[in-house]
């Protein structure tokens, strides 16, 4: 009985070790100040081959966004809302419809007013990740941005 238990746990521990959490897209924040009063917050993904995150322009009845909600700060106002740079676009079986999407990596930029000389961006990202076999659920990922 020793054995038996001694080996299914052997057994789980190897599958476990095995088993691989997919996480295909890796974020990371930057700033950029263009006068004494503007900056230009960056938002980067990196996304792994074969996998890509959608555009913040998606029709309803398609996949989750990507979607930016900043944190109001005392030090910053937002300018317009937040770009990004020409999307893939193609037909989707599943969706029935055209959808943008990103692959290998994407800057989102947000212009912001600066109150004071520096300040803190806040905020957090909502976003979708598939490949050509499977669909992650949405996540987010909280980020915030020093600007000097």
């Amino acid at each position: 009985m020793k054995k038996v238990l001694l080996m299914m746990v052997a057994l789980f521990l190897t599958v476990a070790a095995f088993a691989q959490i997919d996480e295909p897209v890796k974020w990371s924040y930057a700033a950029k100040k263009i006068s004494a009063t503007e900056a230009i917050v960056l938002v980067k993904a990196t996304i792994e081959p074969g996998w890509h995150i959608y555009s913040q322009h998606i029709k309803e009845g398609g996949p989750i966004a990507t979607t930016f909600t900043f944190t109001p700060g005392k030090d910053y106002t937002l300018v317009g809302k937040t770009i990004e740079p020409k999307v893939i676009s193609k037909y989707d079986d599943q969706f029935k419809m055209n959808i943008g999407f990103f692959e290998n990596s994407v800057v989102f930029q947000q212009k912001v007013k600066l109150k004071a000389g520096a300040a803190t961006v806040k905020g957090k990202v909502e976003f979708m990740s598939c490949n050509d076999r499977k669909c992650l659920p949405p996540d987010e990922v909280a980020f915030n941005v020093t600007v000097k």
